[in-house]
């Protein structure tokens, strides 16, 4: 970036100067979530190396709570030293950040419901127990040195 141009973002009614805006990317973990698609560990390792080479700030680089073997996929993309910040996703469970802190990633995609439908029929809980759970997961994951993304589900 030209350091001798000013680049802003506009966002609703503030202006943000880009040095402030982060650009994540989730084809790791999202990406396969598309019907046909499945990547092998060596694929990637290609995809982060590539996404690394573009200069992207966040890679995201699987759900840890997922298996044993999505588990060894994340630690292949930490073991690569990559300038990129790694994630893994987890829900708003605390075993889920364990998992993560196992694959020495950086950080997390902390996911958590934020709409009432959710907050009482997928986890059977009050906004207010979500709020509190959501402090102490953050709280726990930045006391373990994490990087966290606050993710609210469905905010319908």
């Amino acid at each position: 970036m030209n350091s001798d141009t000013t680049h802003e973002l506009s966002s609703g009614n503030s202006v943000l100067p880009v040095d402030d805006v982060q650009l994540l990317d989730t084809t790791l973990r999202d990406g396969e979530q598309a019907p046909g698609v499945s990547l092998t560990p060596d694929q990637k390792v290609e995809i982060a190396e590539a996404l690394d080479a573009t200069d992207i700030d966040v890679i995201e680089a699987g759900s840890a709570c997922t298996s044993e073997g999505e588990r060894d996929c994340i630690r292949r993309v930490t073991d690569l030293d990559l300038d990129a910040t790694v994630t893994s996703f987890a829900r708003g469970i605390k075993s889920d950040i364990d998992h993560a802190l196992d694959c020495d990633v950086d950080g997390i995609t902390l996911v958590v419901p934020s709409s009432d439908k959710h907050i009482e029929t997928k986890v059977g809980s009050t906004r207010e127990e979500v709020i509190e759970e959501s402090v102490e997961l953050v709280e726990y994951a930045t006391d373990h040195d994490l990087w966290v993304e606050l993710l609210g589900e469905d905010g319908s």
